[in-house]
């Protein structure tokens, strides 16, 4: 007898909506499965025999053929699991089906618990899009699964409660309540990610106020979460770079509905649960600097994401920046040109989101002691340069604002005035964001292209004029030029003026790295 059960799985971060049929027919008995599954699937058949037997059902001995269609589609994971288990009881005749459809996400032990799998958000979506109205997922996914409108959502904890609601038509579930966001019907990341994991405000990030004196260093920070800038901080070690860069979680605020639901459905896909509701809260990703070429752009057997997709809509943090592999850092070229990643592999292809602020430190050199009067370099006389040359010219001209962080005395530290929190910058952070997202761009400053930019900075035939100045002097190709106004306009915002003045300009212009202002840098 054949059983059609629909379920779904998890294409990169978009949901596949799958038809599970199994075929329970006569003959020697054998478990087959086809549909282009990974190994994760052809390993499911012991999981589905195994979960039958424990749960006190029958694993019959025919000849079980299950097709997962469309058969032109890899399918990776488990998520199938559940489904294969309720065709075979269907099709073995062991229970018959209710009267309305009813989709199945989970995977199976052998002792029949069903466990949640990742992705469960653009799943549940890319059922709904297919007119399907009730879903079993594992009961640890529900919340997570009702971030989708108009379906309702079973939660179980075992096989047997799975065949129940299989059996017949179930009552709603007594704990369930409306979803918090509609998910759009269309193709969700299509519509939702590319328009425009995790960050926490928690007791292990520290406040503004721990990073005493470089106020220089603390104004490019305020500057560059405001307009979404790319920054790098040199300095010696122990000057306060990564700890200055550790407070960004709580100077960032809220996403808005579109971003929260972006940053929830790559969380989702990267199996970041349990998920509850969306994340609001920005993502602040901070890889060590051995990670892989892989790991940084995502890919592999399932196309998982990668960190540049995980900090979409957040902040990337690389420390030691060149450290980081030359593949590496080269890759990061086009997610901060155009805000998402292409990713091909044999017999897969997707694109990924990728519209994250880069913060990167770093030391002058190998010893981190160049040009330092505290103590003597270590390293030959060409090292401290050819190692700044780890990071490439188009790279270099993608990172908006530059920053030198030298030694901070004893005496800023233990007497110096107490700088301001957290709370307050966040407060002007905020501010001037809402400024720059309520212009017609609808856009951070760091997004503004050609005639938007210049529209957004205003710029009086004066300011023209020292624009043109300023860039010749310093040599700047046409991605440094619209850099430093991006750069200019968020200090306005900050200034609360509407227009962008020469003043403005001329403290941008601070912080773009010519060649004289790198060779100073080497000697911080």
């Amino acid at each position: 007898m054949l059983a059609i059960i629909p379920s779904a799985t998890l294409h990169g971060l978009i949901g596949r909506f799958i038809q599970v049929e199994v075929d329970v027919a006569p003959g020697l008995p054998g478990f087959t499965v086809v549909g282009l599954p990974d190994t994760a699937l052809q390993e499911a058949r012991e999981r589905v025999r195994g979960a039958l037997r424990n749960s006190g059902f029958v694993h019959p001995p025919r000849r079980i053929t299950v097709n997962l269609a469309p058969a032109d589609l890899r399918k990776a994971g488990a998520s199938l699991d559940l489904a294969m288990a309720l065709g075979i009881l269907l099709g073995s005749e062991q229970i018959q089906a209710g009267p309305d459809p009813v989709a199945f996400i989970g995977e199976l032990s052998l002792g029949g618990e069903v466990g949640s799998v990742p992705g469960i958000l653009p799943m549940v979506a890319a059922l709904s899009r297919r007119g399907i109205r009730r879903v079993v997922v594992a009961a640890t996914a529900v919340d997570e699964a009702r971030l989708v409108e108009g379906l309702m959502v079973i939660g179980v904890d075992t096989l047997g409660e799975a065949v129940n609601v299989a059996r017949a038509r179930p009552r709603r579930h007594p704990g369930s309540r409306p979803p918090r966001i509609e998910l759009m019907r269309s193709t969700l990341p299509a519509a939702t990610l590319e328009t425009d994991r995790s960050g926490s405000d928690g007791p292990g990030v520290p406040d503004l106020s721990e990073v005493r004196g470089q106020l220089e260093a603390r104004r490019g920070l305020e500057i560059a979460l405001a307009g979404g800038h790319g920054l790098l901080l040199i300095g010696p070690p122990g000057s306060g770079k990564t700890l200055l860069a550790r407070t960004i979680p709580r100077l960032l605020p809220p996403l808005g509905d579109s971003a929260a639901l972006a940053a929830t459905v790559v969380a989702s896909a990267a199996g970041e649960g349990p998920i509850q509701e969306l994340r609001r809260h920005p993502p602040f990703r901070s890889p060590h600097h051995t990670l892989s070429y892989a790991a940084m752009v995502g890919g592999g057997p399932r196309l998982s994401p990668g960190e540049v997709t995980l900090a979409h809509e957040g902040v990337l943090f690389l420390d030691e920046l060149p450290e980081f592999g030359h593949d590496v850092l080269e890759a990061l070229r086009q997610p901060l040109e155009e805000g998402r990643i292409a990713i091909s592999r044999a017999g897969h292809a997707t694109i990924f989101p990728a519209r994250f602020q880069l913060v990167a430190a770093m030391n002058p050199c190998p010893c981190g002691f160049a040009g330092s009067t505290d103590r003597p370099c270590r390293c030959g006389p060409s090292l401290p340069e050819r190692y700044q040359r780890r990071i490439s010219g188009p790279l270099r001209d993608r990172i908006d604002l530059w920053l030198a962080m030298p030694r901070v005395g004893p005496a800023a530290l233990i007497t110096g005035p107490e700088p301001e929190d957290s709370s307050t910058v966040a407060g002007r952070i905020a501010v001037a964001r809402s400024v720059a997202l309520g212009r017609p761009s609808g856009s951070l400053n760091g997004r503004l292209r050609g005639r938007r930019l210049r529209d957004a900075c205003a710029l009086r035939s004066n300011g023209e004029r020292h624009v043109v100045g300023l860039a010749e002097l310093e040599a700047a190709t046409g991605r440094g030029t619209e850099r430093l106004l991006w750069v200019a306009r968020t200090i306005a915002d900050l200034a609360g003026s509407a227009f962008v003045t020469e003043d403005h300009l001329d403290e941008a212009a601070r912080y773009r790295p010519s060649d004289s202002r790198v060779a100073a840098m080497e000697a911080v």
